[in-house]
């Protein structure tokens, strides 16, 4: 057993019985922490993080990861530009390559800011290969990751023949990734994207339940969409009273369902992922965030859609917790028609939710979330001497609230350092091979979609 004994100046831990720590030492056994304390023993490795401070590794929860070349070409998008330009366009121009290098620069990003777990919602699907090569991008990355296969958009010719809203996973592609993909506790595992009742028809939604049934597959669905625009009325009460949907499932967004709804989701054990940094610009209801805490959930967080907002989690994490403290002061939200009393929030919340929040939406909370000895070792290490963080008075308060992505200097995955120093361990060359493939395979995508980005306002 290589061991790995890492020297850091605090250690925010996430497990009650840890806690906080100063000046603590984390040693790792192979890809597991061991023990998290002082005076260790040996180790064939040691990490110097004595002016750093130790968080878990942040779980990106929900992440079109297709998308990475399309970044920031629509900050200013308002109204159904995504769905139009990206979702409905630009989707359809992917090949199985430019899928591999959108996943693997994607991947690679989200190790770069500190997230050591994606979920990869695939949702530009249109054959088994692209499919494939999605895995291949994750995979070769070095990121811990569920690859969520969605079916996507077809080209027009297609479409009219199988419509998005009656559409069923193929069962043999289904399979092929499954039996790819077969061991559970393996770095890169799978799950099942859904149209669900915002998006699909019932038939549909009750084939693709019971497919991920059969595979042994967690699923993944969208709620985007206002009560008289759902495609199966009331479908997510509907199908949590029947027992069809429980805790192996995950809603994306759900900023329109009502209380009501919402309420029996939560309890349920569905876990709700909110991608506030997209909410707020896109979606005319807040973030569920609020209701899912008051209803007893545990939230989860994503970045969602990098051509309209950044990938930084830190961000994402810091909004999310300053938008439900707000919600917290403005009366018409606090006391709505039927009101609710209001759970306390504190920062620690904050970073729960972008760590424990998403191991249990994925899955994986019993190997990943907290800094706790028999879990796998996804560790980020933040430079407390940056002067945006120097001095540091209170771990918590300082990873949380100050940090950002470019205060990530060490990320283990596994135990396996990703990046140290602040450089990714990929290899310079081979970033800027993975650099100029995604300018080249984005710039061909958009080129043959027509699609011009368009100046700033």
């Amino acid at each position: 057993m290589k061991k790995t004994l890492i020297r850091c100046g605090w250690v925010v831990s996430l497990d009650d019985a840890i806690g906080d720590v100063t000046g603590a030492d984390i040693l790792i056994g192979d890809d597991r922490i061991l023990a998290i304390g002082n005076d260790l023993g040996e180790a064939d490795e040691v990490i110097d993080a004595s002016e750093m401070i130790a968080i878990p590794g942040m779980v990106d929860a929900h992440l079109h990861t297709w998308e990475t070349g399309l970044k920031a070409i629509g900050c200013d998008w308002r109204e159904s530009e995504y769905l139009r330009d990206i979702f409905e366009g630009m989707s359809v121009q992917f090949t199985p390559e430019d899928n591999y290098i959108a996943t693997l620069a994607g991947s690679l990003s989200r190790l770069d800011v500190g997230v050591t777990t994606l979920l990869d919602y695939c949702h530009n699907i249109r054959s088994t290969e692209q499919a494939e090569r999605s895995v291949d991008g994750l995979e070769d990355s070095g990121i811990r990751g569920v690859y969520v296969l969605g079916t996507g958009v077809l080209r027009p010719e297609e479409e009219k023949d199988t419509p998005l809203d009656m559409r069923t996973h193929p069962r043999d592609r289904v399979k092929q990734i499954r039996d790819r993909l077969s061991n559970d506790e393996r770095l890169v595992t799978m799950a099942l994207a859904i149209p669900g009742p915002h998006w699909a028809k019932e038939e549909a939604i009750r084939a693709n339940i019971a497919m991920a049934r059969d595979f042994g597959l967690r699923t993944s669905s969208h709620a985007t969409k206002r009560k008289h625009q759902e495609l199966m009325p009331d479908g997510y009460s509907i199908l949590v009273r029947e027992g069809v949907l429980g805790p192996e499932h995950n809603i994306v967004h759900g900023n329109y369902l009502p209380d009501d709804e919402l309420r029996l989701i939560v309890e349920a054990g569905i876990t709700v992922t909110s991608t506030v940094q997209t909410e707020v610009r896109g979606y005319g209801r807040p973030p569920a965030l609020n209701r899912v805490i008051n209803y007893g959930g545990l939230p989860s967080l994503g970045v969602d859609v990098e051509p309209k907002i950044p990938g930084d989690m830190f961000r994402e994490m810091q909004l999310a917790l300053a938008y439900v403290l707000n919600e917290r002061v403005r009366e018409d939200i606090v006391k709505p028609e039927t009101p609710v009393e209001n759970k306390p929030v504190f920062t620690r919340d904050a970073l729960r939710w972008a760590t424990i929040g998403g191991a249990e939406a994925l899955g994986l909370g019993h190997r990943i979330g907290t800094l706790t000895p028999g879990k796998q070792a996804d560790i980020v290490l933040l430079r407390a001497n940056d002067l945006n963080l120097y001095p540091v008075r209170n771990p918590l308060f300082s990873a949380v609230e100050f940090a950002h992505a470019g205060n990530v200097d060490t990320v283990l995955v596994a135990g396996e350092v990703r990046k140290r120093g602040g450089v990714l361990a990929y290899g310079e060359d081979r970033v800027r091979s993975v650099r100029t493939r995604l300018m080249e395979s984005s710039d061909r995508i958009m080129r043959d979609a027509g699609y011009t980005v368009s100046a700033a306002h």
